[in-house]
């Protein structure tokens, strides 16, 4: 009986144990590293000292010397950003949270102390739900559990801030490309509409040729305005999210323009059922569904009875015989379904499991069609992007270049010439906003394969667009 009885206090003191684990956050931001790395090049981590801080606000000094590459924003954020550390935290309170499903309530002590007549009662009461503490596997499974999901939802938003900061520094860096050719198309109009005016006060242009010139010209410093404008909105996005201070924002400096198209796009492969899988989305869906269903058993027994034991020790005390009468014993207090047989919750718990199951289900047949509408816009964009590089663009500088000749020839005349120079900044905008949907749908991709679907989020840009100069 002895031996029973120790090995039952053992298994007990192993259980209330196992549920006082804490969370250990920091493997977890590790494993967000590892699950995520090429994303985060396993830089993710949560600022709790001083000493961390400082680290932090070195590394983005460091960064904003020198002009910010898209890999560098990814860093600056991730070391910068008040917002990556608030996704943090609020992960480590989720986990913590959950962590806290998995342990025994504290039992209650009550102390009771009564007279009647020469009689003093003392009386203590330690209770404790015993279907609480027999539930407690279970418990624990649900636990660890919650505990993995939120791991998983951590990759999952870690991976779309770095997707956006990706897509913000594109469109940052394409707008500031496109005002540059705005500009050059303004002071070609401006040329254009000023020895439009001479021409007309010496009488070799009639009123409607001027006007033509003048239009343009109005159209053209409107397109810059607007220009300006996108570049200042595209700029002040990715500031916003690298999480810079006034004083950082004006260090920040971008590449003059975007990188060049790779060699070779990704191949097709990448749509496949391994990277299905291993879509977050997915392992989400289906930790939800692993949970709903650990979780009915334990919330069908709760709703059915509860029971609460008591262990009692009272001391009554005699005062006219100078005596004292121990007495112990037990409580049992069990919850009687007679109001509410828990139909109600149960219905409930039905109705989860099954949004679960099919929520996990929807989720895998739309996994490998966004994969695969993902991978047609990446393509798409890459084909698009390489005919402007190889085809449109040198077409037009060639064409510069042939008129120019016919100019000095005096073929042409100069309002042919302007006109042409415009056509092919136009072409050059053009490129510029090629290259952005494609760099844009690069990072989609790329948060689609491992994350969850992720729109190309293109802002639409005066002039065009932007995306990398293509034209030399």
């Amino acid at each position: 009986m002895k031996t029973l009885f120790r090995l039952g206090a053992v298994a007990a003191a192993t259980l209330v144990l196992a549920g006082c684990a804490s969370v250990n956050f920091g493997q977890a931001v590790q494993d967000t590293n590892d699950t995520t790395g090429s994303f985060t090049q396993g830089k993710l981590e949560l600022s709790r000292t001083q000493q961390q801080a400082q680290a932090r606000s070195k590394l983005a000094s460091e960064l904003l010397n020198k002009p910010l590459t898209q890999n560098d924003a990814v860093q600056l954020a991730l070391a910068n950003s008040p917002a990556v550390q608030t996704l943090l935290a609020q992960s480590w309170s989720d986990m913590a949270a959950a962590n806290q499903t998995g342990r025994i309530a504290n039992p209650v002590f009550t102390f009771e102390r009564m007279r009647f007549a020469d009689e003093l009662e003392l009386g203590r009461l330690l209770s404790f739900g015993l279907l609480d503490l027999l539930t407690l596997p279970r418990r624990l499974e649900i636990s660890r559990g919650q505990t993995a999901q939120a791991k998983v939802q951590l990759s999952a938003n870690v991976v779309e801030q770095v997707t956006q900061v990706r897509q913000a520094w594109v469109r940052a860096v394409a707008a500031q490309q496109t005002l540059q050719y705005a500009d050059q198309v303004n002071r070609t109009a401006q040329a254009g509409a000023e020895l439009a005016k001479r021409m007309q006060q010496v009488g070799n242009f009639n009123k409607l040729q001027r006007a033509r010139q003048q239009s343009f010209y109005a159209d053209a410093a409107a397109q810059l305005a607007s220009s300006q404008h996108a570049t200042t909105a595209a700029r002040e996005e990715l500031i916003r999210l690298l999480g810079l201070t006034d004083e950082q924002a004006t260090q920040l400096k971008l590449p003059e323009r975007l990188p060049d198209l790779p060699k070779d796009p990704r191949p097709a492969g990448v749509v496949n059922a391994n990277a299905m899988q291993q879509r977050l989305d997915v392992q989400m869906a289906r930790s939800q569904l692993d949970l709903a269903g650990k979780s009915q058993g334990l919330n069908l027994l709760n709703s059915l009875v509860d029971v609460e034991l008591g262990l009692r020790r009272d001391t009554v005390f005699d005062n006219t015989h100078g005596t004292s009468t121990p007495r112990r014993g037990f409580e049992l207090g069990i919850r009687l379904p007679i109001f509410d047989w828990g139909s109600g919750q149960r219905d409930a718990m039905n109705a989860q499991s099954l949004a679960a199951a099919n929520r996990y289900e929807s989720t895998v047949r739309s996994a490998s069609s966004q994969l695969r509408e993902s991978y047609s816009a990446y393509r798409t964009a890459y084909d698009v992007a390489r005919h402007y590089r190889d085809e449109i663009v040198p077409l037009r500088k060639t064409m510069a270049e042939e008129n120019v000749l016919r100019y000095n020839g005096m073929l042409i005349g100069v309002f042919e010439l302007l006109a042409d120079t415009r056509d092919q900044i136009s072409s050059v905008t053009a490129a510029i906003n090629a290259y952005q949907q494609f760099w844009l749908a690069d990072a989609a991709l790329a948060a689609s394969m491992t994350g969850k679907p992720t729109s190309m989020g293109a802002m639409p840009m005066a002039g065009g667009g932007a995306a990398a100069e293509a034209g030399h």
